[in-house]
């Protein structure tokens, strides 16, 4: 197996700068100068992305930034020791000991078992004191080969043996567990066993990482006092844990101050108050309203709405496309003989107009089934959202009742907040205990179905189906300054944030409506175009900007620059937040210009598109093509120009004065 660390790959007693970035990238350089990653650029932006999520300094001024990355074609260790300390975050201060993990998407489990081994390690005085006195890189070499070579700090599964004469001690349990799993998993185990072992406490972890995850015996669990999860993602099979006191905190506390958690965890399990972690059904549902207290209403209802957004995209996305494939090929009438087509014939008995005309009928019946589960999938994961697993069955229900009655994804969106609501007002009865069993499967969906579904029958549908009815009237009609203003407003609204609530709220309206968009009603297609088109503006921007003017932009917005023309040909508007965060006060105004032309452009034209998603590479779903990449390409033009003007003349001294001006202060 390949060495993790060579002396090529250590930095001794030098500065490489004032912030985690400057660290990570040097070292993310010295992995790629070695051959063990395919670009400096990729593997810099995948290990700060995973700073950014959660800082990795660790007490004694240690700090190990890590990353799985596609650009990592070995796994490797970089090391550095600084002779000027960085912030990366710990609650002791700066680190001068930094470990730069660096693992492949589909490291094996030897080497991934390893560098977790190494991690655990760090937390050891003794190690962390050679590895300050080494005086060469092969003095680390040899000593972190020696720490790979030897076993592995107290397993955390392994019982602790009481230290004391008194009686019995507590038993607790824990999981660790980070987003990547290489590290911090593994460092938090180690340091609640010593914390435990210290205080005479039997402790059993159950580290959930990438190198794989032995479960806890459940006769452990079982006679456990406590448990403790210091994770940063979902625990996997957290109902085995159902009814224990629970001490619940990010993986990096269970490394900073993991006597504390156990102390926290001991007073946990003698207090009768204390949370516990939840049974399904009711408890459950009076969990996600303690975790919700301080959620504002506003915030509640957005996170409903987007996350009903984001289930429903995938039936749109799929069904768009394939509709689009059945036009395609068997022409506009398709919609008028597909049903008759798919049940009567089949390739042994094609219908007239031979095999396209057969495929296009087949794909527009799959593109068109897809598509009727947008209502009930949007409904149904905005009371999932609110009420978790036992609003989904309400909620799809009620989404059903609302396209049976032509109340659209305006009902959609109201039935999925009643059965939400509903479902997590019934989930809070307290209800005898054998009947708990049966809240989440059973009684909340029945009684929840029946009086968000009513209410829509009886009272809500008729109102809102003749609204919906009302605004597809107003959409379809429109025409000249009006159609134009709505592509302005949609523009302006797809360039504010980049993929923030506002972007996605345009999204939303566009996606939602894709369904009622037909040959004769094409205004909802229009719409969509109008949104794809503009939210496509600001990367093709910041690309076309880097290239017209390099001066402006400083090395790592020239490369961003690079990769921004294939995500804005994809339709990510995403690939200009770099550039809109570092200089929003001119990137956004510059990008909204160009948004509200390419919508103006669009809506005054007709450009329209069935697909909800893919850019350029769904030219097949595109509607009056040429003039798409027209309005794209004048939007980009503009705000490109825009950004570069803003940037040289928009600063507080003279441009001359300064020889990169992208750097000016605002």
């Amino acid at each position: 197996m390949t060495q993790l660390i060579t002396t090529q790959l250590v930095t001794l007693d030098q500065n490489l700068g004032d912030s985690p970035a400057d660290v990570i990238r040097v070292l993310a350089g010295k992995v790629a100068d070695t051959g063990r990653a395919s670009e400096v650029e990729g593997l810099f932006t995948d290990a700060f992305a995973r700073e950014q999520k959660t800082a990795t300094g660790v007490p004694g001024g240690i700090a190990i930034p890590h990353c799985r990355s596609a650009a990592v074609t070995e796994p490797a260790l970089a090391m550095a020791r600084l002779s000027h300390k960085v912030d990366f975050g710990a609650k002791d201060g700066p680190a001068d000991l930094i470990f730069f993990i660096a693992a492949p998407d589909g490291a094996d489990q030897e080497h991934l078992k390893l560098l977790s081994k190494l991690a655990r390690s760090l937390i050891k005085k003794d190690f962390t004191a050679a590895l300050r006195a080494a005086a060469t890189e092969q003095d680390i070499v040899d000593l972190v080969d020696g720490a790979l070579a030897d076993k592995p700090a107290a397993a955390a599964a392994a019982p602790v043996e009481n230290t004391t004469a008194a009686a019995a001690p507590k038993r607790i349990v824990a999981v660790t567990a980070c987003p990547t799993g290489i590290a911090h998993t593994y460092m938090a185990a180690d340091s609640l066993v010593a914390a435990a072992k210290e205080m005479g406490v039997d402790l059993q972890v159950e580290t959930q990482g990438s190198s794989g995850a032995k479960p806890l015996d459940p006769a452990v669990i079982a006679a456990a006092d406590a448990v403790i999860f210091a994770v940063d993602v979902d625990v996997r099979g957290k109902e085995r844990f159902a009814g224990k006191p629970v001490i619940n905190a990010p993986v990096k506390r269970g490394i900073d101050e993991p006597t504390k958690m156990v102390q926290e965890a001991l007073a946990a399990a003698e207090d009768p108050h204390a949370r516990r972690v939840p049974h399904s059904g009711a408890e459950e549902q009076a969990e996600r309203a303690e975790d919700e207290k301080g959620e504002h209403i506003g915030q509640k209802l957005k996170r409903a709405l987007l996350t009903g957004v984001s289930y429903m995209i995938p039936f749109v996305a799929g069904g768009g496309l394939l509709i689009a494939l059945g036009f395609l090929l068997g022409g506009y009438d398709i919609t008028a003989v597909a049903d008759k087509v798919v049940l009567e014939n089949n390739f042994g008995n094609l219908p007239e107009g031979g095999l396209t005309i057969y495929l296009g009928a087949v794909l527009f019946k799959i593109g068109a089934l897809s598509m009727g589960f947008l209502v009930p999938a949007l409904a149904g994961y905005i009371a999932y959202a609110i009420a978790d697993r036992p609003g989904i069955a309400p909620g799809f229900v009620a989404g059903a009742v609302s396209g049976f009655m032509g109340a659209g994804f305006l009902g959609g969106i109201v039935g999925g907040l009643l059965a939400g609501y509903i479902a997590h007002l019934i989930g809070t009865w307290q209800v005898p205990r054998w009947l708990r069993g049966l809240m989440p499967v059973v009684i909340i969906p029945l009684l929840a179905s029946i009086v968000a579904s009513g209410l829509m029958f009886l009272v809500l549908g008729g109102p809102i189906a003749g609204l919906t009815v009302a605004l597809n009237t107003w959409l379809t009609g429109m025409s000249g300054a009006s159609a134009v203003v709505l592509g302005i407003i949609l523009g302006l609204m797809m360039c504010f944030d980049l993929g923030g609530p506002v972007n996605k709220v345009a999204y939303a309206f566009a996606v939602a409506g894709l369904s009622a968009g037909s040959a004769d009603n094409q205004a909802p297609w229009m719409i969509m175009g109008t949104v794809m088109a503009a939210g496509m503006v600001p990367p093709l921007a910041m690309a076309l900007a880097t290239a017209l003017d390099k001066k402006v932009f400083t090395l790592n917005e020239r490369e961003n620059g690079k990769a921004a023309w294939l995500l804005g040909a994809s339709f990510i508007s995403e690939g200009a937040i770099p550039f809109a965060a570092a200089d929003p006060l001119r990137v956004i105004p510059a990008s909204m210009l160009g948004g509200a032309l390419t919508g103006a452009l669009c809506m005054a034209t007709g450009v329209t598109s069935q697909a909800p998603h893919g850019g350029l590479f769904v030219f097949f779903a595109i509607g009056n093509l040429v003039m798409f990449v027209v309005a794209i390409v004048a939007g980009m033009v503009v705000s490109a120009l825009a950004v570069i003007a803003l940037k040289r003349w928009a600063v507080k001294k003279p441009v001359e004065a300064e020889p990169v001006p992208a750097t000016a202060s605002v």
